[in-house]
Parts: structure tokens; C-alpha cells; sequence
């Protein structure tokens, strides 16, 4: 009978494993952009009397309006806004992970050694 050791080390590795940043920035780039896509294309499509406010996003999105070309204008801006928004996201929890990996390290050899001189 094997272990079940080795696949829990292989598990907590790769949960603890530090986020790709650029590969974070595409996802979250990606999605928002089709979600921007989406909601006005959805816009454009049933609500001819602008009750839904899209225009507000025009004053963040240079260019953006409810039209085809908007459309293409919002998801890139938004494109770019998510991608900044992942990147920062895996900065951060990789910063944080690192940390805390450091901090427990540090608490782990200080207790190690806080008995040394007993031993002499």
C-alpha cells in the first residue's frame, strides 16, 4: 500500500506555489472585457431607450459609447484595466505568501536555536 504522503506534498507545493502575474492579467484582462462586451452588447440589443446608465462608464473609458465601435473601444480599456487589476492581485498574494512562508521560518529556527546554549 503506498503513501498518501507524497500526493499531500505534491498538493500543498502547488498551493503554495506563487501566481503567474502575467498569466493573471490575461484572465482577468479576458473576462472583463467579455463581460463589457457582453453587458453592451445585451444593451444594444434590447434596450433601445438607454435605461440601463452605460454612459457612466464613458466618464473612466475615453471613447466608450453605447455603439459597435464603443463596444470595441470599452473592451479594450477594459482589457487593460483588468489586466493591470489581475497583475496587481498576483503581486500581491505571491508578496503575501512570501512573507508569511518567511515569518514562519524565522518563528521555526528561532525556536530551534533558543535551546542551543543548554546543550553546551
Amino acid at each position: 500500500m503506498t503513501s498518501p504522503r507524497p500526493l499531500l506534498d505534491r498538493h500543498v507545493a502547488l498551493a503554495f506555489a506563487p501566481l503567474d502575474k502575467r498569466a493573471m492579467g490575461l484572465a482577468f484582462g479576458i473576462a472583463l472585457a467579455l463581460a463589457l462586451s457582453v453587458v453592451t452588447g445585451v444593451a444594444l440589443a434590447i434596450d433601445p431607450d438607454h435605461r440601463f446608465p452605460l454612459e457612466l462608464l464613458a466618464e473612466y473609458f475615453v471613447g466608450y459609447r453605447r455603439s459597435v465601435s464603443g463596444l470595441a473601444i470599452g473592451a479594450a480599456w477594459m482589457f487593460a484595466t483588468g489586466f493591470v487589476w489581475g497583475w496587481f492581485f498576483a503581486f500581491c498574494r505571491n508578496l503575501v505568501l512570501a512573507l508569511w512562508i518567511l515569518m514562519i521560518r524565522v518563528r521555526a529556527d528561532v525556536d530551534a536555536s533558543r535551546t542551543f546554549l543548554d546543550h553546551i
